[in-house]
């Protein structure tokens, strides 16, 4: 029963003990309390129990009472780190114990193997069980033997011999009404769906094994463990780092399970490391490694010597030392046929060549290049990485680019089974240096080839749509609430009250959207045509300039294409570039205010600048005709229009070339539908509007009440132009519920992401449109990267806070010259001229871009 309804059970076994149990009685009672503690509770009053409750099994001379009661002492005793004493009362258990018992027993006796590491003891003791536990028709027994098998499987990689157990479990758990046991297999169902390279699915199922444990009221630490190690995957590492620590203090607050406090300081470290962080990711594995070592758990100490290895390479402490200490972590783990061996001596390698030890890097990274061709996912890309540089110290170039691709290629696949943006986007960071190795390669084969490459991995989650979500009432309903807490929680705010009830359900509201929309699994056929140079030649003409800016080596690479040819210019240093980007931010905030026209020559001597350390030399080979801009992620927030040679120039930016050929080759729908939106609360209260519905005479205009975001979404689907004027608000913290303000509360990038089109150009007259989280390699997730894979094809937004009022006259302008026939770009050049030319005039229009080719 405790694994059936533990809270019940607790009450039930504290009732028997308060009748005056016969010593057989009250040694289950306490075994019960024991048990519950032990997974739940406090260790310390699990052992106490369990003590009490094998002295009774002796009173009451049952062997097989005892033996029963030793099984569940020994795995207590194993999770507290006295694994010597538990190993002892398991064997003697196993020695008492006959027939069904023993059988159980040996169960026990595989699961403390599993959590110490040692897997082939643990097969070994689960074949001998599951034969007697099936004669004995125990269904449960069975079922728990089966799924603890599988879970082994799955950590030897051994993925489908898992999969048929969990299987063949699941089968027995439907005829039983052993709800946390289910809830266990659904959990250890989202790990092998994340071995199988399965992330959406994985995510799925874990949070329902959260929801059934929360429903029991039993936390499961191993969840958090597991569910660390998908959002790690999926590249989502602040989230990890903080549900290892969260975990780690509500053990620590429980007096819980010290393996499991080890299991979550090695997962809390290498998220740290991901995130960038040596110094603490050094910290949590050290602290791990003594835990395992104490628990006398070799297979858990070896992957957290990886990880410390791997931070302290981070931290600049490569050493001859650490190439050793690396090759000894892989032969361990191949001992143990732990999966992450390969990872191990990739490590080796990188150290070793980082030293100049070409010979031992050779002999490890051929170990390590073994796993490219067979695996999940991220296995082949270690095995794929480690040829790469194998090639690439060998002096090969055409190896290195050979074994990238490939690389690159396993992970597009990956990325695809991947249906949310997000996860998209934040899945290239695995890709990154083998993208960084093959431009490096490709720096000496022309400028052609480097552009080949840095398109390669540039804004490739934009290069598909994500997938729509599914009509989800669940879904829809949260996204409605969310809305109606927001817009209460904006209006209390504005009067100045506190609200941190609506704060909090507001959190809550937004994990729920983002964990369902995390669930989908992408279902778009491979990953879309390969760049080519020649076709966007051939679309630039003689009279288009497009400048991509590559990064090598922390230098701006400028690759200028045009007239059929493409040439590469150096330019300045990144890191000056994107502080002198974020001064100009600054001052055009000062300058959106009143009093601050001083700043005005400051702010365009700084375009100035910022012009020699993005172009260099190729500022002067743009030629007279239009400038497509193709920045990294990180100078997104460059407001490219304050550059000398671009301010008079039709300027469009966008986040790939490959995304600027598409939506060059949208079609505009038909019907030519216009749709003006004014949201609440402007200071201008969107005074363009009513002339921008004088202007097109036919269009839809929703304001008030009728600004509300179901039926703005209904208007803006398949729209030919759309103008919103709104109040935006951009978030840093999670970027998909950046937002513009409707009547009934915020329109979020999630509710763009319903619509079947979205409209052909879109114009945002509104602070911060344009402003993004950049993530993954070289991804970046906001409203326009948004609407761009949805069938957008031009974007009107702003980088920066803007006067309201002096937006006015650049939005009639700009509509303006549309109305004439203009593109976007040619019509926001010419607004941009016909401003007053006042500094405050002068900085909103450097502050808005044409973002794509509409």
């Amino acid at each position: 029963m405790v694994f059936a309804a533990p809270n019940q059970a607790l009450a039930r076994a504290e009732e028997v003990l308060g009748s005056d149990p016969l010593p057989l009685h009250a040694s289950i009672a306490h075994q019960v309390i024991g048990i519950w503690q032990r997974d739940w509770g406090d260790l310390r009053i699990a052992l106490e129990h369990l003590r009490r409750a094998r002295d009774l099994a002796a009173r009451a001379e049952s062997a097989d009472r005892e033996a029963d009661v030793l099984a569940a002492l020994g795995v207590a005793l194993v999770h507290a780190g006295r694994t010597r004493e538990g190993l002892d009362a398991l064997e003697r258990g196993v020695a008492i114990g006959s027939g069904h018992t023993r059988a159980r027993v040996l169960f026990r006796r595989a699961f403390a193997s599993w959590v110490l590491g040692r897997h082939r003891e643990a097969l070994e003791d689960v074949r001998r069980a599951i034969p007697v536990l099936r004669q004995a028709d125990d269904v449960i027994w069975t079922a728990r033997a089966l799924t603890l098998r599988a879970t082994v499987h799955l950590a030897l990689g051994a993925v489908e011999r898992a999969d048929a157990d969990f299987t063949a479990a699941e089968a027995l758990w439907d005829t039983t009404g052993q709800d946390h046991d289910k809830a266990d297999v659904v959990e250890s169902r989202g790990l092998a769906a994340f071995r199988s390279g399965n992330v959406p699915v994985a995510l799925r199922l874990l949070d329902e094994a959260e929801e059934r444990y929360a429903k029991l009221g039993t936390p499961s630490f191993m969840l958090y463990i597991r569910r660390c190690e998908v959002l790690m995957a999926a590249g989502l590492v602040p989230e990890a780092l903080a549900e290892a620590d969260a975990a780690i203090g509500v053990l620590d607050r429980i007096g819980g399970q010290s393996t499991r406090k080890a299991e979550l300081l090695l997962a809390a470290a290498r998220a740290a490391r991901l995130a960038g962080d040596p110094h603490t990711a050094i910290a949590r594995a050290a602290l791990a490694v003594r835990l395992f070592a104490a628990q006398r758990r070799p297979w858990w100490e070896t992957h957290a010597r990886l990880v410390l290895i791997e931070a302290r390479v981070m931290a600049g402490r490569g050493s001859g030392r650490l190439v050793a200490d690396a090759a000894q972590v892989a032969e361990r783990l191949a001992s143990f046929g732990a999966p992450a061996a390969p990872e191990a001596s990739l490590l080796a390698g990188r150290i070793a060549l980082g030293l100049g030890w070409t010979a031992d890097a050779e002999r490890h990274l051929a170990v390590a290049a073994r796993s490219r061709h067979s695996g999940p996912p991220l296995a082949r890309m270690t095995g794929w990485a480690a040829q790469a540089l194998r090639a690439r110290a060998a002096g090969s170039g055409r190896g290195v680019l050979e074994a990238c691709r490939h690389g690159l290629d396993v992970l597009d696949d990956h990325r695809m089974t991947l249906g949310a943006a997000e996860l998209r986007a934040r899945a290239t960071a695995q890709g990154a240096e083998l993208a960084a190795m093959a431009q490096q390669a490709s720096l000496d084969s022309g400028p052609r080839r480097l552009l080949v490459w840095s398109e390669r991995w540039r804004a490739t989650a934009l290069s598909t749509p994500p997938t729509r979500p599914p009509a989800d009432p669940t879904l829809l309903g949260d996204l409605t609430a969310f809305r109606v807490i927001a817009a209460r929680a904006e209006e209390a705010r504005m009067e100045g009250r506190p609200v941190p009830a609506l704060d909090r359900e507001q959190r809550r509201l937004e994990r729920e959207i983002r964990s369902r929309t995390l669930h989908i699994r992408g279902d778009a056929p491979g990953y879309g045509s390969r760049f080519d140079p020649a076709r966007l030649l051939e679309r630039l003409g003689d009279g288009i300039r497009l400048v991509e800016l590559a990064v090598l080596d922390g230098r701006v690479q400028v690759l200028l294409c045009g007239q059929g040819r493409v040439r590469r210019f150096e330019a300045g240093l990144l890191a000056d570039a994107v502080t002198e980007a974020e001064h100009v931010q600054a001052g055009l905030r000062r300058l959106a205010h009143p009093g601050a026209e001083a700043r005005l020559p400051l702010v365009a001597e700084a375009g100035r600048r910022l012009e020699e350390l993005l172009l260099g030399p190729a500022a002067a080979q743009l030629g007279s005709g239009p400038v497509v801009v193709v920045p990294p992620g990180r100078l997104h927030r460059v407001p490219w229009a304050l550059l000398p040679s671009l301010r008079e120039r039709v300027l469009s930016v966008s986040p790939s070339a490959s995304g600027w050929l598409r939506a060059r080759e949208t079609e505009p729908p038909p019907g030519g539908r216009q749709v003006l939106v004014r949201g609440p609360g402007l200071a201008t209260e969107g005074a363009e509007v009513p002339e921008l519905a004088d202007r097109y005479g036919g269009s839809t205009v929703l304001e008030d009440d009728d600004a509300r975001v179901p039926r703005v979404l209904e208007e803006l689907d398949g729209a030919a132009l759309a103008h919103i004027a709104a109040h935006g608000t951009f978030r840093a913290d999670s970027p998909l519920f950046s937002s513009l303000r409707m009547a009934d509360g915020p329109l979020i990038v999630h509710d763009f992401e319903r619509l079947d089109r979205s409209p052909y150009r879109i114009i945002l007259s509104c602070c911060d449109t344009a402003r993004f989280a950049s993530v993954g390699a070289d991804e970046l997730l906001g409203l326009v990267t948004a609407l761009l894979p949805l069938g957008t094809a031009g974007v009107v937004a702003c980088t920066a806070p803007v006067n309201d009022a002096a937006v006015v006259p650049l939005m009639l302008a700009l509509h303006k010259g549309l109305d004439a026939g203009l593109s976007l770009a040619e019509a926001l050049r010419d607004a941009r001229a016909a401003l007053p030319g006042d500094a405050t005039h002068q900085a909103t229009g450097w502050a808005f871009s044409a973002f794509g080719a509409a």
